[in-house]
């Protein structure tokens, strides 16, 4: 037995288990958006933060990282247990075809895991549904939880796709908001600050050297 499981949020820069074999490439069909609620890790049941999820759409494509696990039914048991306690805010897992660099036609794997999430508030209690952008930047500069704050999931998403060579345009405006958001924080908690306190330590705002955007590809449905 092997599986393989498809990383396009955290599991990019931070996969937490072992594996056998990595791959950068993508799924055709499906886009990145922070539709779902995050209450154990990144935020909290009463201020919840926004992670990532796939949403089907039509001719788009998300770039990540597919992991491979094998070496027996034991340690590929203990790899799926982990990523279900770890992703428990996700309801579904779909079976994508993924995609690599060299061919855009063909997939180089088919029956990829991938943890998804019903697009639907009544039946999925932790979907958000899509939100203005600067109300998702003021949640996410804002919440936090156990496992660190929601802005620094973005920021290392974005890091993340950067050092894969495919930056996600979606997670750049979002992270460009919450910098901009922060920046408003920062300039509201000055003001509350009295001559005789000490100031706070300043806020500080990562930011990416951009890569040139290169031309688009058109792809063909899987």
């Amino acid at each position: 037995m092997v599986f393989w499981v498809f990383g396009y949020g955290s599991l990019v820069w931070n996969p937490g288990f072992e594996y056998d074999d990595k791959v950068i490439g993508f799924v055709k069909n499906y886009k990145r958006v922070f539709d779902l609620a995050c209450i154990d890790h990144r935020g909290t049941p009463e201020h919840p933060a926004r992670t990532c999820t796939l949403e089907e759409n039509e001719g788009a494509i998300c770039w990540g990282v597919a992991y491979c696990v094998r070496g027996g039914p034991e340690r590929e048991k203990a790899a799926m247990e982990y990523l279900e306690r770890r992703e428990c805010e996700y309801d579904k897992k779909s079976l994508v075809d993924f995609y690599k660099e060299e061919d855009h036609s063909q997939p180089a794997l088919t029956g990829v895991i991938a943890f998804t999430s019903t697009p639907d508030k009544f039946s999925n209690r932790y979907y958000l549904g899509p939100a203005p952008l600067e109300d998702m930047a003021r949640q996410i500069a804002t919440a936090f939880g156990p496992c660190g704050n929601n802005r620094d999931y973005l920021f290392l998403l974005e890091k993340a796709m950067f050092d894969l060579g495919h930056e996600d345009d979606y997670v750049i405006e979002l992270a460009d908001e919450v910098r901009k958001e922060l920046e408003i924080i920062g300039k509201r908690e000055k003001k509350l600050i009295s001559p005789h306190k000490i100031p706070p330590k300043a806020v500080h705002i990562p930011s990416l050297q951009r890569r040139p955007l290169q031309e688009a590809i058109v792809m063909d449905s899987s």
